[in-house]
């Protein structure tokens, strides 16, 4: 594999007046648990639908290990896995239909599809719900079964917006050790988030973002620098440090007046 996994040049993307992504560029390293961090609205998820092929920018370009998103869209799709923010999912089938469904989409034998289901619900802790249709689960397992669909294929990149939103701790430990096995393989996962204690505990490598723009990126020691906790980095880098969220708000507290 590159020692590479993305690379993003001059990347933009604009909504009406609102730029959304504001002249991106940025090289991401394989074999890395790589974080993209930024407050709500920094362009995150637009950056990373980009990335994957999903929105198409104004201008720029991305390759994933050496392969054109644009110009050589099947190459790699071949070679990532997608767990998007608000994934859709195929309801009314079951847990284990949606990962036969998704690996016989890709190509994948038969059997090896079922063997490897089998091995994901296990280890993801769904097989109790497999038969059970998706549009009964609930956010974590939709999390996990979303998370065994982008694994199934065995995919060099693994892209994830904002995957522990909304799951409950277990599920979120879960998905965790899978993510932790899948990267000390050698293969790569960017993930968004805006928890930074999560990021820091899980990245080796991040990339802060804030108004579009990348404010700064590289291993974990590089971006935090001085600061004792990534969030402190993180508040500096995005000018929110020293803030008084309740200046304004004198009348706050002490019940109705």
């Amino acid at each position: 594999m590159s020692t590479c996994a993305v690379r993003v040049r001059g990347l933009w993307k604009r909504f009406g007046q609102q730029i959304a992504v504001a002249g991106i560029d940025l090289e991401l390293p394989a074999g890395k648990f790589i974080g993209l961090v930024g407050p709500n609205g920094a362009g995150k998820t637009t950056t990373l639908s980009m990335v994957t092929g999903l929105l198409r920018p104004d201008q720029g370009s991305v390759e994933v290990v050496g392969h054109d998103v644009w110009q050589d869209p099947v190459a790699v799709k071949a070679r990532i896995g997608v767990l998007p923010e608000g994934l859709r999912l195929f309801e009314r089938l079951s847990g284990r239909e949606l990962l036969t469904y998704s690996g016989r989409l890709r190509g994948l034998p038969a059997p090896e599809v079922d063997r490897r289901a089998t091995q994901l619900l296990d280890v993801l802790d769904l097989a109790g719900a497999q038969h059970k249709l998706v549009v009964d689960y609930s956010t974590g397992m939709r999390k996990k079964i979303g998370l065994a669909a982008a694994l199934l294929h065995n995919p060099e990149v693994l892209f994830l917006d904002e995957p522990f939103e909304g799951v409950d701790p277990v599920s979120a430990q879960t998905i965790r050790g899978v993510l932790e096995r899948y990267t000390a393989s050698g293969a790569t996962v960017v993930f968004s988030s805006h928890v930074m204690e999560l990021v820091e505990s899980l990245c080796d490598w991040v990339a802060v973002m804030a108004a579009g723009r990348i404010r700064a990126h590289g291993t974990l020691s590089e971006v935090r620098g001085e600061a004792p906790t990534l969030q402190q980095a993180f508040l500096e880098l995005v000018g929110a440090q020293g803030r008084d969220a309740g200046s304004d708000l004198d009348w706050l507290g002490g019940g109705a007046r």
